[in-house]
């Protein structure tokens, strides 16, 4: 969500100070009317560690969505599109039973994905069915099928991960922070603009929770514990996703700064 030019304190983008103290790239470089996917960021993040990798200095890679760092550290299939009707037969079978007849139906099929998508990730098991129903391949074969951009042996990886009810006390203060710093001017700048409510952008934490607010909806208290709680949800998720898909990385558990660089230190000596 830090690549959208439109929401620099919604997404607690990097200060200019902050910026100022080493080079950032691929933050705010995307208009919100634009949807970015996963396969279109890694084309440009190959540009950027291609020249930062010319002039022999290392990249640090940072952010929270797990998938990305997987197309970095797997690679990206290019699958075929997936056409509308093998989408809708898979959300029509969840309509009509539920997740369990979804799982059981992609079971049948793809037994190794329906092992591997965890209890209520909806979108995960629906993708995988309707991959499956419309190419006769599984997603992970398809998955399988790619060349990583950052080889074995090219990276090192690290988790963030402090105590939990630390972690959620600094999601609701970062929530009160943005609402000081303009979150709700930024909000209604976006919202004025009528884009398509299913561009990524208007995805952003906060973004409904606010414009529900501006709309007259809500009060601006609830928009603001509507938007602390989603974004505690985002952190669970967060949490569980490195925990299942990265368990050989390392941990940095501190908060404070100095023990956390001890810490990370140690780990990468």
């Amino acid at each position: 969500m830090q690549l959208y030019a439109d929401l620099r304190v919604l997404t607690a983008r990097p200060s200019a100070a902050e910026a100022a103290q080493a080079p950032h790239r691929l933050y705010g470089v995307a208009d919100a009317a634009e949807a970015w996917s996963v396969g279109r960021w890694l084309r440009a993040a190959a540009d950027v560690l291609a020249e930062i990798r010319a002039r022999g200095r290392p990249a640090i890679v940072v952010g929270g969505t797990g998938l990305y760092f997987r197309a970095l550290t797997h690679g990206l299939a290019e699958m075929p599109d997936i056409p509308a009707a093998a989408r809708a037969r898979a959300e029509a079978l969840w309509a009509e039973g539920g997740e369990d007849v979804v799982r059981a139906a992609l079971a049948t099929r793809d037994p190794g994905g329906a092992a591997r998508i965890e209890r209520g990730d909806r979108q995960r098991l629906l993708r995988a069915l309707s991959v499956v129903q419309a190419t006769g391949r599984s997603l992970g074969d398809w998955q399988a099928d790619t060349t990583p951009l950052l080889p074995p042996g090219a990276w090192r990886g690290v988790v963030i991960e402090p105590d939990r009810a630390a972690l959620y006390a600094r999601c609701d203060a970062r929530l009160a922070a943005m609402m000081e710093g303009g979150a709700l001017t930024e909000a209604a700048a976006l919202t004025a603009r009528n884009l398509d409510p299913a561009l990524p952008a208007l995805k952003a934490v906060g973004v409904r929770e606010f414009a529900r607010h501006l709309a007259g909806e809500i009060p601006l208290e609830t928009a603001l514990a509507e938007a602390q709680r989603a974004t505690r949800n985002y952190a669970k998720r967060q949490l569980t996703w490195f925990r299942n898909q990265t368990p050989e990385w390392p941990r940095v558990t501190a908060l404070d700064p100095r023990a956390a660089w001890t810490q990370f230190r140690a780990d990468n000596p």
